[in-house]
């Protein structure tokens, strides 16, 4: 499958990434060539491989939780760059 200018560009819009023209040009073909390859693994008859997915039950692999003694909040706060009232001071992200 070869991609078009458009469709790179467009790609590149909706992942947020500017691109020059080289960029453009040049990632159009390393897609197309992506593309291609996916395309030659599609025709592999694949009828006669058994699946690889695990069939049989695994018990539950997680380890048992317990209580455990936590850091003291000043110990927690020392390596803030800022900390008010016990608290972590950052930025404000929303206005």
């Amino acid at each position: 499958m070869k991609l078009s200018h458009e469709e790179v560009r467009r790609i590149a819009l909706l992942a947020r990434v500017g691109l020059s023209e080289e960029e453009t040009e040049k990632l159009t073909t390393q897609l197309s060539v992506i593309l291609q390859n996916f395309e030659i693994l599609q025709e592999v008859d694949t009828s006669n491989v058994p699946p690889t997915a695990h069939v049989i039950a695994i018990d539950n692999t997680m380890r048992e939780d317990k209580a455990a003694p936590s850091f003291l909040q000043k110990e927690i706060l020392a390596n803030a760059p800022q900390a008010e009232e016990g608290f972590f001071r950052i930025k404000a992200v929303l206005e």
